[in-house]
Parts: C-alpha cells; sequence; structure tokens
C-alpha cells in the first residue's frame, strides 16, 4: 500500500504543525483577540516575517537545489507589491474623492472623478494623468493576477533568453543583479508611472475594512501569510520530491552530465525560476500592506544579497532552513535597528547597533560559510542523526 505524500515527508507535517501551533498562539495573544500580550505593531512583524519566510523558500529552490544564484529574486517581491499597492492606492484614493465631491451642487461626472484621483495620486511628481499601467488599478481581480502574471512572464523571458544562451554560474549571476538594477532606477524616475522616489504609501489602509482598527486587520494579514507560507512549503516540498526533484538536484550537482543523459535542463532551470518568481510576487502582495509603504529602494540589488544571505545562514538545500535563516535573521535585524539592543560603551568608542547591525550580519555570513557551511538547518539534521 502507497503511503501518502505527508507520511513520506514527515518533515513537512512537522513544518506545518508547528506553523499552525505558532499562528494559533499569536492569535490568541494578540492585541486584535483582546488579551493584548503582543502589539498590533509586532503582530504586523511578524505577519511580514511570514513574508519573508515564503520569498527565502523561494530563492532556496532556485538556488540550494537548483543551482541558480538569483541576485534578483526580491524584485519579483516589490513588483508583487507595486502590483497590489496600485488597486489600493486607488480604490482609497476614489473613496476620499467621493466624499468630498459628494457635497458638489451638481454632481461630478465620472470623468471628473477619474482626473480628480489621478491629481491625488500623481500630484506629488507633478502629474495629473493615470499612465498606461495603471489601466486596471481600478480592479482588484485584475490587479491581483497581475501579482501573478507580471513576476512569472518577466521571470519567463528573463530565464527563457539567459538559459537557452547556457549563462550559467557568476555571470547568470550577474545577469540577474543587472535586471533588479535597472528595474530599481526606472522606477525612481517620476515619470515611470509609480511615483518615483516617493513610492506607493498608505497601504495599510484596506478598502472596505475602515470599519475594522488596526489590530484586527493586522490578525487578518498575519493568517493570511502563514497560509500562503505553509501552501508554498507544501508546493515546493511536492515539486523537489520524486523524478523531479531528483533531476532539479541533479541539474545543480552536474548540470553537463544531466544534459548528456538526455534530460532537456532547460526547461527545468526555467520552470524552477518562472515559480519561484511567482511565489516571490505573492508574497511581496501580502508583505506590503502590512509595511503600509513600498518604494525602488525595496528592490534594490541589495535587498536580492540580503536574502541570499539568509539562505546561507538558514541552510540552503533544506526548505526549513531558508525559513529559519530569514525567520532568525529578520527578527534579529528588527531588534538591532529597532534599538531594542543596547549600545555597548567601549570608553574610546560607543558601538551603536543601528550603525553596526550590517557589519554583525556581513561576519556572520562570512563566519557561516567559513565554519558552519550547513548553516542553522544543519543542527537539525545532526539531531537526527544523534536519534539514529
Amino acid at each position: 500500500m502507497q503511503r501518502s505524500f505527508l507520511a513520506q515527508n514527515p518533515s513537512v507535517m512537522w513544518f506545518l504543525a508547528a506553523l499552525g501551533l505558532f499562528t494559533v498562539v499569536v492569535t490568541l495573544l494578540a492585541e486584535g483577540t483582546g488579551s493584548s500580550v503582543i502589539s498590533t505593531s509586532f503582530v504586523k512583524t511578524l505577519g511580514k516575517v511570514l513574508c519573508l519566510c515564503l520569498i527565502a523558500i523561494a530563492m532556496d529552490v532556485v538556488w540550494g537545489y537548483c543551482g541558480i544564484l538569483s541576485l534578483g529574486h526580491f524584485a519579483f517581491f516589490g513588483i508583487g507589491g507595486y502590483s497590489v499597492g496600485m488597486w489600493l492606492m486607488y480604490a482609497r484614493t476614489e473613496a476620499i474623492v467621493e466624499t468630498s465631491m459628494a457635497s458638489s451642487v451638481i454632481p461630478p461626472t465620472p470623468g471628473e472623478v477619474q482626473d480628480a484621483i489621478a491629481a491625488q495620486i500623481f500630484g506629488v511628481v507633478g502629474a495629473s494623468e493615470f499612465p498606461a499601467i495603471w489601466m486596471f488599478s481600478h480592479s482588484l481581480v485584475l490587479q491581483l493576477l497581475m501579482v501573478v502574471l507580471v513576476p512569472g512572464v518577466l521571470a519567463l523571458v528573463f530565464g527563457w533568453l539567459a538559459f537557452r544562451s547556457r549563462v550559467t554560474g557568476v555571470y547568470l549571476s550577474i545577469l540577474t543583479q543587472a535586471m533588479t538594477l535597472a528595474l530599481s532606477l526606472y522606477l525612481l524616475q517620476n515619470d515611470s508611472g509609480l511615483r518615483g522616489n516617493n513610492g506607493l504609501s498608505g497601504l495599510q489602509n484596506i478598502p472596505g475594512f475602515d470599519h475594522l482598527p488596526q489590530s484586527t486587520v493586522s490578525i487578518v494579514f498575519f493568517w493570511a501569510s502563514a497560509v500562503a507560507l505553509g501552501a508554498g512549503y507544501l508546493l515546493f516540498a511536492r515539486v523537489l520530491s520524486g523524478k523531479m526533484g531528483s533531476v532539479i538536484r541533479a541539474v545543480r550537482d552536474d548540470e553537463v552530465r544531466v544534459r548528456f543523459l538526455g534530460y532537456h535542463v532547460e526547461s527545468y532551470k526555467l520552470f524552477v525560476f518562472t515559480l519561484t518568481a511567482i511565489v516571490a510576487g505573492i508574497a511581496g502582495a501580502l508583505y506590503y500592506p502590512q509595511a503600509g509603504i513600498i518604494n525602488p529602494t525595496e528592490v534594490a540589488p541589495i535587498a536580492s544579497i540580503y536574502l541570499a544571505v539568509w539562505v546561507a545562514i538558514g541552510g540552503r538545500g533544506r526548505l526549513y532552513g531558508s525559513v529559519i535563516g530569514a525567520a532568525f535573521v529578520s527578527l534579529l535585524a528588527s531588534w538591532f535597528t529597532g534599538g531594542g539592543a543596547p549600545n555597548i560603551n567601549l570608553g574610546f568608542y560607543t558601538i551603536q547597533w543601528t550603525e553596526w547591525w550590517l557589519v554583525l550580519l556581513g561576519a556572520s555570513f562570512v563566519a557561516v560559510t567559513l565554519f558552519f557551511p550547513g548553516g542553522i538547518g544543519s543542527l537539525f539534521d545532526r539531531l537526527k542523526g544523534e536519534a539514529k
């Protein structure tokens, strides 16, 4: 009798159980449920961490399992955020404009309402008309479709051009970084249609949830992030099991030999690259309504480098390792940069962690690479081996 997928992969079941328990505990202790042990701001932080864990899993699949060191996956994350952010800004501004125009003696025409919305959104960059890329911003369904389609199509086109040319190794990493840099530089321009350096703001004000306090909204997004993380983990665990998973790992270990055995390596790489880009877009769409703002610095190349650091510290080639790395580093970063860590007075110099955090992160990455290449996740492998 053939066992189920979860029975064959107990680590997946353990992860989902731990995630479910964590979600329930946070919900019971959150301010939105009345217990107020955990503040609303920290619930939002935890929700954002879950989204970062989801993109870290995607990064681990494309790098740790398939061997493609992509330094551009945070661009797909940002695209997902911009896609949902456009609808959030449009819908919120539409409600404000319609309320202000309701007292007019002569009811405004639909065109006047549209012009007023455009002026409200783009006045900050000296424009008063909707750019072409905002043509679907009035529809939540279409913008959610863009969350999936835009990162997927961009990854598909980029991957097809790169993989068919058999660009590999550091050259491919440079190309992905160049793609991200080009996107961030484009978004910085005021005529990009996305408000330049100002980005999209006020995303925490969710249309239709105006009657609910932020404490309740934060719980809703926290749960949505937890469900997305669980679904993403299960999806990638499924993809990496069986024959497909074996071929993906083989491509990482010896691409030439896999091609010699008759497998179309480019198709496998393109599938992994595109699928992980789509998941990254979904993670971004959930992250930025909790962050409240998105701007071009969010998709700068340095963000994708941080993502690689998280996966390396957690332990690449292990799905749970990437989750541990992303959660550990992002929470630690929030503590150090948010003023939670006390400064250290050495007498001749005071270490202020808001300034030295990146140095500590870089040193940790180097130390893990040199002395602990398996990352934090390898500790579970050792415990498993000792238990046997």
